[in-house]
């Protein structure tokens, strides 16, 4: 992008400016440590300059929004057409207790919905399960069968709102219960808009809520994706997550690497199961973390459009070009807050929600200054709503596209977060595939190696965590924190006993069996979901009964 000559005589006065500005300065002054770094790790210069980018194509690295690579946006006009989603994670005891919440966070002008499930739930357990006892609707709604799902939405119209659902393993059951929801209010499945996770890879590798083995969720994943493709056109099939990646503690590039890697992963299994790339690509999404870096999380976001759209040119021969647009969802670290003076949160969420939208998400849920402590209450869901809106249309950052493109620091850091990527992902190729490198461990322990070196910084104080290890004040323990009913459970498994009762059980036992005949066979086990559900059958029981079929995943102890 720039002439030869003037290289030379930037680099020349570069030099002079080092010796005879800087070096003075610090003489006098010097400067506050001797090596500065991204939260990652990646060295930061004093000062960026047209030589930090000298080899970049403008037309090939860069380009225009709304065109290959999408550095710079997946969308022409990007938020001069519309805002990104405002969609708030939430749900919590039961689902009359969320339905609450959901129309109160669309009455504050929440624009999407996103539904958190509590842990019996995400590993496909009734709330009467001996091994439910204590967590029911402790982290998210506890969803039990249909009925519970035509609680959560009632009086939501599905056909107005986008709705994501974090929810992995048991995935296929839950979009089925939202499926059967939207028929029950009369709007066909070509009507809904949404996501469901749906990234069992991520569970093996960072989080842990999986049931089955890989490669029969695999098969599962695949079966979402032929079916949606067909039944259910507007949804998005898979949300490829790096959030819980990088909760775990890896790096930016990590972040970036080991999801683009697992969407390597899926579109293989994809393909292998005889699906065209065009026909699934375009429905797949990604969900990412923002952090504290400013800087280094726009890097991050533009390497990661740049990265996915020449992997699936390049490697899997994509012609629609939307199936090359890296679409995602973000959400603001949740391992960044700190239960110390919990109001500064609210500063660190506004930082990572401006990286965001500098980054150009589709869709963004802020964290609540509260969540290091407990649910969110009200008040503080509220805040964290009205961050993105403040951002949305009082900012100005929103009025013109990729703010931050032709930053000699920001295209410089984004060229290296891409690089270290790229590294990552080779490695893993080498490995034979992300199966493989989970299955020894290799990616295991390169967060852990990260989580490990972070926290001895914090430690040391080499990374400042304001509250925690600088400017520290005497505090009183939080008042007014959200906790769930402990009736919660109680009541959950009431109503489940009353529907165990009252339903038609030859069906939900004939439509069981059928299922399971059918899950021994390579045939797509969606429509038998779907059935299933339809006739009431719990979460529970039919993914015991898939149980009993592939058995379930134990994972091996990575030291």
């Amino acid at each position: 992008m720039f002439d030869e000559r003037k290289l030379d005589g930037i680099k020349s006065s570069l030099n002079k400016w080092k010796k005879n500005n800087v070096e003075k300065a610090i003489s006098e002054f010097p400067e506050r440590k001797g090596k500065f770094t991204t939260t990652s790790n990646i060295e930061v210069k004093r000062l960026y300059t047209p030589l930090d980018i000298a080899e970049m194509d403008y037309e090939e690295d860069l380009g225009y929004p709304g065109q290959y690579p999408y550095t710079r946006g997946v969308q022409p006009t990007m938020y001069r057409g519309r805002l990104w989603t405002m969609r708030q994670y939430a749900g919590f005891g039961n689902a009359e207790e969320s339905n609450r919440r959901y129309k109160y966070l669309l009455e504050q002008g929440q624009t999407g919905l996103s539904i958190a499930f509590d842990l019996p739930t995400q590993i496909g357990y009734d709330s009467d399960d001996a091994l439910s006892e204590g967590e029911v609707g402790k982290v998210g709604v506890a969803i039990d069968s249909l009925k519970d799902m035509e609680t959560l939405f009632d009086g939501i119209p599905l056909e107005k709102v986008s709705t994501s659902m974090t929810i992995n393993a048991p995935a296929s059951v839950l979009l089925a219960m939202y499926i059967a929801v939207g028929e029950k209010q009369g709007i066909s499945p070509d009507k809904l808009r949404g996501t469901i996770q749906n990234d069992i890879l991520k569970e093996y590798i960072a989080r842990g809520t999986y049931i089955f083995p890989p490669e029969q969720s695999m098969r599962l994943i695949t079966n979402i994706f032929e079916y949606c493709s067909k039944e259910v056109p507007w949804w998005n099939t898979i949300s490829i997550s790096g959030y819980h990646i990088r909760e775990a503690g890896s790096t930016a590039s990590q972040e970036l690497a080991f999801t683009l890697a697992d969407g390597i992963a899926y579109v293989e299994a994809a393909i292998k199961a005889g699906l065209d790339v065009d026909d699934f690509a375009p429905r797949l999404s990604f969900f990412f973390n923002s952090h504290n870096d400013l800087f280094e999380e726009v890097a991050k976001f533009r390497a990661a459009r740049r990265l996915w759209a020449r992997i699936m040119k390049e490697r899997f021969k994509a012609k629609n070009p939307k199936s090359m647009q890296l679409k995602f969802h973000t959400q603001t670290a949740g391992s960044t807050l700190t239960a110390q003076q919990p109001d500064n949160n609210i500063i660190r969420v506004a930082i990572q929600t401006l990286a965001a939208i500098l980054g150009g998400t589709q869709s963004l849920h802020t964290n609540s200054r509260d969540e290091a402590l407990a649910l969110p209450t009200e008040d503080s869901v509220r805040i964290a709503l009205r961050t993105q809106q403040i951002f949305g249309y009082e900012s100005g950052v929103t009025e013109t596209i990729d703010p931050l493109g032709g930053s000699f620091y920001v295209e410089s850091l984004t060229n290296e977060i891409e690089d270290q990527a790229v590294k990552y992902i080779e490695t893993i190729d080498a490995l034979g595939g992300v199966s493989k490198a989970i299955e020894n461990g290799y990616i295991q322990k390169e967060i852990q190696n990260a989580a490990y070196k972070y926290q001895m910084e914090v430690e040391a104080k080499e990374q400042v965590l304001i509250g925690v290890n600088k400017f520290i004040v005497e505090e009183e323990a939080k008042k007014d924190l959200l906790k769930v009913d402990p009736q919660v459970e109680l009541k959950q498994r009431e109503k489940l006993a009353k529907l165990k009762a009252e339903r038609d059980n030859i069906k939900v036992d004939s439509s069981l069996e059928l299922l399971k005949e059918k899950a021994s066979t390579d045939e797509n086990l969606m429509p038998y979901i779907l059935e299933a559900v339809k006739s009431y059958a719990s979460l529970g029981e039919i993914c015991n009964v898939l149980r009993e079929v592939f058995g379930e995943y134990e994972q091996s102890v990575i030291l």
